[in-house]
C-alpha cells in the first residue's frame, strides 16, 4: 500500500524519476521470504485432525453467507438477506443455536422464503462444494490445485 500511495497520481514521466519506491519493494520480498520459510516449517510438521476440523464447522456461524446466499436465490435483495441473517445469528447466539439447528418456523419468521431445503444448504459440505471459481474450496477445484502444485514441484527438482 505504501508504494501504491507513492506511485499514485504522479504527473507522465515522473515514475522514472522515483527514490522512495525500492525500500517498500525490498521490505516486502524479505517478509514474503521469511513467510515462506515459516510456512515450509508447519507444513513439515501439521497434524490434521478431519473429526476436530469439522466439528467445528458444526455450532458456528460459518455458514452465515450460505444462508444470505440461499436467501437471495429466492429472490430477496442480498442487502436485505444480509441483515435477515444478522438477525438469525444475533439469535442464534443468544440461544446457543446454530443456523442449522433452528426450527423452521423460526427461520419462517424471519424469512418466509426459507424452505426445507435450506438445511442441505447449511451444511459445511454444501458450503465448501458450493465455491468452484478459480481458487475455490470445491473439491475438484482443490484437487486441480494440488495436481497444478505438484507438476511445479516435479520440474524444479
Amino acid at each position: 500500500m505504501g508504494l501504491l500511495t507513492t506511485m499514485k497520481s504522479l504527473p507522465l514521466a515522473y515514475n522514472k524519476d522515483m527514490q522512495e519506491d525500492k525500500e517498500p519493494v525490498f521490505d516486502t520480498y524479505n517478509t514474503i521470504l521469511g513467510s515462506l520459510h515459516i510456512f515450509a516449517g508447519m507444513l513439515e510438521s501439521v497434524k490434521v485432525h478431519k473429526e476436530k476440523m469439522h466439528d467445528a464447522t458444526i455450532n458456528d456461524f460459518s455458514n452465515a453467507t450460505e444462508l444470505a446466499d440461499y436467501l437471495a436465490t429466492k429472490g430477496v435483495p442480498f442487502r436485505t438477506a444480509h441483515g435477515i441473517v444478522g438477525k438469525l445469528v444475533l439469535h442464534g447466539i443468544k440461544t446457543h443455536q446454530s443456523l442449522q439447528d433452528m426450527p423452521l418456523s423460526e427461520l419462517q419468521e424471519a424469512a418466509p422464503q426459507i424452505q426445507e431445503d435450506v438445511y442441505q444448504e447449511l451444511t459445511s459440505e454444501a458450503a465448501v462444494e458450493r465455491r468452484t471459481s478459480l481458487g475455490g474450496t470445491a473439491v475438484t477445484n482443490v484437487n486441480k490445485e494440488v495436481a497444478r502444485a505438484k507438476a511445479i514441484i516435479k520440474t524444479h527438482q
